[in-house]
């Protein structure tokens, strides 16, 4: 610090010494002149030390007077100093222009260098410095005007310079640079290879002048890397891309933080990676790329002119991991970057070409995934200006046409026009040809020609066209070796084309290909991503179709993918589109796979895989440690270790601002790392893998679980017993009626509360009793399940939304299911599992609090919340002790904080469901919403029961009903063992009567409250509302959830 003080004040004096010295030399004096250069000097000095802008200024001025008082007529000390006033006026110029990007400052300066180069004829001692000077300058005006002869000037130039400079000159390694540089941008713009190539050479050489502790060295490590990068892009040889990599770590390190070239050495680092994740699909290297140019792009504040190329890099990164992971708040940000990088390069810019096709690109994907036409519109017209900018010869030049050629595809596959597609091949074929073997890029357009093929084939079925698309598919595989990022796209893409030509052949080796393709895919070499998962969905897809007998293979590889894709999620509700996307109905569809090869453990063990995903990532978490702890003491510090980072992930749930903080990607790669090692402990090999049947069947102790199966392919049940193998309960019902009949029941629901619709209720119940809950109660009594007893309904699908609980003939003498059985749910088994294991906490007394909120922030005020919460106290207090929390002080954060001190919960006030959101469904409080992701951060010791008196509050996300994102599954996710949660609308003076009926039977034999008596005293509750007369649906809105 006090170097740097010193540093700072020897300018000030040098500024100011040299004032007071121009100040004795007033116009005329003799040595005017020197004094003006010395005062221009010390200013421009001072200006880049200090960033001063108003002293560049005042610098460039002084060297124009100074400039002015020496003509080249003059004495040799006049020449001399005509000479360096001429060059330091022109680099001032250049500096300017670099700070404020006005190219009249840039065009002046080239004309500067150019009369001092007449001034250094050959032989000059500082004739090379010229041509440098000039020659730089040149480079510069192209980059931003885009002139050919503007660079080629400039190569030849630095050609002329480095003559100039033979081994052993200390400025050699510079002119070396130089020219390596202006090659390296000449193979870019017209592709010439013997460029790239004498480009490697010369940065090479240039190197070995810098050694360690050189101040240019990790320029000269940077350079070289850019050059193997980019020969690595055009020939495609692996060895190239890992020196570079090892380079730019090696240039980093030489640009600590505050160093000048830091932001490039991280970008350039940056580009090396991304290149390696295409090829070797590795997550780390793509989360490693984002952070990197995010924190180049902050070096590179509004202004700088490098910002643009920032800009680009971080947009094609973040549109890189949403092509894998598939979540749209990247794509979005990728597009506002592209569009702020497009503004900062207008028309003659030298990367206008690259910003146009950048936008143009993320336009494309989110039309792909939003529709919108004007996306699509818009990144035609991009694509067309950039393939302007990019004439024959031009390095970019591919790239420009298979963009364009690919959004005339999607162009042609929504509008149907024929032209569209026939152009979108002629342009695919002039990007192959421009990709020969051994570039980088050519399995992307064997690709892209291929999938324009198979649609002309589609659409005019000329057979010529398909083997052509067989050819290219076939081609681009082999330049996809296992662990390529893309490798599985290409598998998928010839299954497809053979599959397709077995449909119009029935040439039996063409299928037999086909599925020895997709049989490829189970032996996956890296983590999945979602090209991947889509890859093995398709192959599961062609083998339902053609009953082919690796359909089971198919579902157990896609369910192994889904659990590796999702875990590479943070843990966000903004991945929860991702979730619901990769999800669907494939769990489900598994499920019936299963059932029909007979293989009903393995049934349960797909369904429970690919259900309730995103509950099961958080639940990760929140495991239970006992057992670790107690093996050894690695296991105890293991445990300890597990802990600490699983609470600090969850404690970020929908915390960060992006979408993973590097603090947040950090936590999960060392929580990985624990858990890896955990997996290495003797009995833990399977510590937080997918639970086996052996495991999942501990579910059943208590009763036993139904399973109620939607799929397309078949409807089923299977009844999960505690020790023996399941019981399968064929429906004959199809997907399609369940679906209608929830939307049917959903519609009357709605209405329950203003006007009667009990005849139309108990026909839905009817229909479910004879179709769904008849058949399985027959197969229970067959199994001896004793009237009375408790059962778990497990339902997917369509099946979640229907009230299989309150199924019946609903005719005299005979029994309903309410009156065979309790009922009880579990979004999963090892949701129960769970829920069992949290061994109860022997407190005395135990700790009640009732929350009550009739005068939400929002809602209309309820009327019975007070009465309800005096039943409450008056069941309870004798007990336990009890606290109530109402009107003011039932805000967020009060009743966040009272259930840290409190294991059991009843809660009155409005539910508020959120289809659309669900992880904002919320209790409403005096304040505002109580949301689930409020719920999902909590911390609470040891809960045991809610009541959740309020309205939907098992209502969930309208597309993904399998994934049970509504406010009680939340709750027992946060601990809950026993949660009552409703169905529909309550009517709150119902709810104060069966709250009343309920308390009195929650109690067991030595008068504490008993969580696992939950369902029971609901049963009770609702058989008393029965004879109550209470509307049908009140008396069945209420349902169990856990133990």
């Amino acid at each position: 610090m006090g170097q740097l003080l010193c540093c700072a004040n020897n300018i000030v004096d040098d500024v100011e010494e040299s004032r007071e010295a121009l100040h004795h030399c007033p116009p005329g004096h003799s040595r005017r002149s020197l004094c003006l250069y010395n005062l221009a000097t010390s200013l421009h000095n001072r200006s880049q030390q200090l960033g001063v802008l108003s002293d560049l200024d005042e610098a460039i001025e002084l060297y124009r007077a100074a400039l002015q008082l020496c003509s080249p007529d003059h004495s040799y000390r006049s020449l001399f100093l005509n000479n360096l006033a001429t060059d330091l006026l022109a680099t001032g110029l250049h500096d300017r222009f670099d700070h404020r990007g006005v190219l009249s400052d840039l065009d002046d300066t080239i004309e500067l260098h150019r009369g001092v180069l007449k001034l250094r004829p050959p032989g000059h001692s500082t004739r090379s410095t010229s041509l440098n000077s000039l020659a730089r300058s040149l480079s510069t005006r192209f980059e931003h005007r885009g002139v050919h002869s503007d660079l080629d000037e400039a190569i030849e130039l630095h050609r002329a310079a480095l003559d100039l400079r033979p081994p052993g000159h200390s400025a050699r390694s510079t002119s070396l640079n130089n020219l390596a540089g202006s090659l390296q941008t000449r193979f870019k713009q017209r592709g010439v290879q013997s460029d790239l190539d004498e480009a490697s050479e010369l940065f090479r050489a240039a190197l070995e002048l810098r050694p360690l502790g050189h101040p240019d060295r990790s320029t000269s490590l940077s350079n070289l890397a850019m050059s193997l990068q980019t020969r690595f892009e055009q020939r495609g040889v692996q060895s190239d891309l890992d020196e570079a990599i090892e380079l730019h770590l090696a240039a980093i390190q030489l640009c600590p933080p505050g160093h000048s070239d830091r932001s490039l050495s991280l970008n350039n680092l940056a580009v090396s990676l991304q290149s390696r994740f295409e090829h070797r699909g590795v997550r780390s290297d793509l989360d490693e790329v984002i952070e990197l140019n995010r924190t180049a792009l902050e070096l590179r504040p509004p202004g700088h002119f490098d910002r643009s190329l920032f800009l680009n890099n971080l947009a094609t990164s973040l549109q890189s991991r949403f092509e894998h992971w598939g979540v749209l708040s990247d794509l979005d940000e990728a597009i506002e970057l592209d569009r702020a990088a497009l503004e900062l390069c207008p028309p003659g810019h030298s990367d206008r070409a690259l910003s146009l096709n950048n936008l143009a690109i993320s336009l494309q994907s989110r039309f792909k995934h939003r529709g919108v036409r004007s996306d699509l519109d818009e990144a035609i017209k991009l694509y067309r200006a950039a393939l302007e900018l990019c004439p024959t010869g031009h390095s970019d030049r591919y790239l420009s046409l298979n963009n364009l050629a690919t959004s005339l595809q999607s162009r042609f596959e929504h509008l149907g026009v024929q032209s569209n597609l026939d152009e979108a091949i002629e342009l695919k074929r002039a990007a192959l040809e421009l990709c020969p073997p051994g570039h980088s890029d050519r399995s992307v357009s064997l690709n892209n020609l291929a999938i324009s093929l198979q649609s002309r084939f589609e659409h005019r079925g000329v057979r010529s066209d398909l083997d052509e698309v067989i050819e290219l598919n076939r081609a681009a595989l082999e330049l996809r070796p296992p662990g390529h990022s893309y490798r599985s796209l290409s598998l998928n893409n010839l299954a497809t084309s053979l599959q397709t030509r077995f449909e119009h052949q029935h040439v039996q080796s063409d299928l037999d290909e086909a599925f020895h393709l997709y049989l490829q895919l189970s032996h996956p070499s890296h983590a999945a991503s979602r090209i991947d998962l889509n890859a093995a969905k398709s192959w599961a897809m062609s083998a339902e179709e053609l009953n082919h007998d690796s359909a089971l293979i198919a579902y157990q590889t896609g369910l192994k993918f889904l659990d590796q894709h999702v875990a590479l999620l943070s843990s966000s509700s903004r991945h929860f589109d991702v979730v619901r996307e990769a999800t669907s109905s494939f769990a489900t569809d598994a499920f019936s796979c299963s059932v029909r090869h007979g293989a009903l453990m393995t049934a349960v063990e797909l369904v429970e895989q690919g259900r309730a995903v995103f509950w099961t990532q958080l639940a990760r978490f929140r495991t239970p440690l006992d057992e670790l702890s107690g093996a050894s003491d690695t296991g105890a510090t293991l445990a300890e270790e597990f802990k600490r980072l699983s609470f600090r992930i969850r404690n970020a749930f929908d915390q960060s601002t992006k979408d993973q903080t590097p603090e947040i990607r950090q936590l999960s790669m060392q929580w990985d790392d624990v858990v890896s090692r955990i997996r290495m402990l003797p009995d833990f090999s399977r510590f937080l893998l997918p639970p086996l049947f052996s495991g999942l069947q501990k579910a059943a102790e208590e009763g036993p679980i139904i399973i109620v199966n939607a799929s397309r392919y078949s409807c089923d049940a299977l009844i999960i017993f505690s020790s023996r193998d399941p019981v399968h309960i064929p429906f004959d019902i199809t997907r399609i009626e369940v679906f209608e009949l929830s939307s049917e029941f959903q519609s009357i629901a709605e209405q329950f509360g203003s006007s009667d619709l009990q005849d139309a209720l108990v026909s839905i119940l009817r229909k479910l009793w004879n179709d769904i809950v008849d058949p399985v109660v027959q197969a229970l009594q067959e199994s001896n399940v004793p009237p009375g007893s408790r059962i778990w309904w497990c339902p997917t699908a369509e099946f979640t939304l229907l009230p299989l609980h309150a199924a019946g003939p609903y005719e005299k003498k005979r029994d309903n299911l309410s009156h065979i059985y309790i009922s009880s749910y579990t979004p999963t088994l090892a949701t129960l599992i769970r829920a069992r294991q949290q061994v109860p906490r022997d407190a005395f007394p135990q700790h009640f609090v009732a929350i009550g909120q009739a005068k939400p922030d929002r809602g209309k005020e309820l009327q019975c919340v007070y009465p309800e919460l005096d039943i409450v106290a008056q069941h309870v207090t004798p007990v336990a002790s009890f606290t109530s929390l109402v009107d003011d002080h039932a805000t967020v954060q009060g009743s966040l904080d009272v259930l840290n001190r409190n294991e059991w919960l009843h809660l009155a006030c409005h539910g508020m469901p959120n289809r659309r959101r669900p992880f904002e469904s919320s209790f409403s409080m005096r304040d505002g919403p109580l949301m689930i992701k409020d719920i999902i951060r909590s911390h609470w010791q040891n809960p045991e029961f809610a009541f959740l008196s309020a309205c939907h509050t098992t209502v969930g996300d309208r597309a993904s009903h399998d994934e049970s994102i509504h406010l009680a599954a939340a709750m027992q996710f946060s601990g809950f063992r026993s949660v009552i949660g409703s169905m529909w609308s309550v009517d709150d003076k119902v709810a104060r009567q069966i709250v009343s009926a309920f308390y009195g039977n929650l109690f067991d034999a030595s008068g504490r409250l008993d969580c696992t008596r939950a369902a029971v005293a609901l049963h009770k509750a609702m058989k008393k509302m029965r004879r109550n007369k209470i509307p049908l649906e009140q008396q069945i809105v209420f349902i169990h959830i856990g133990v």
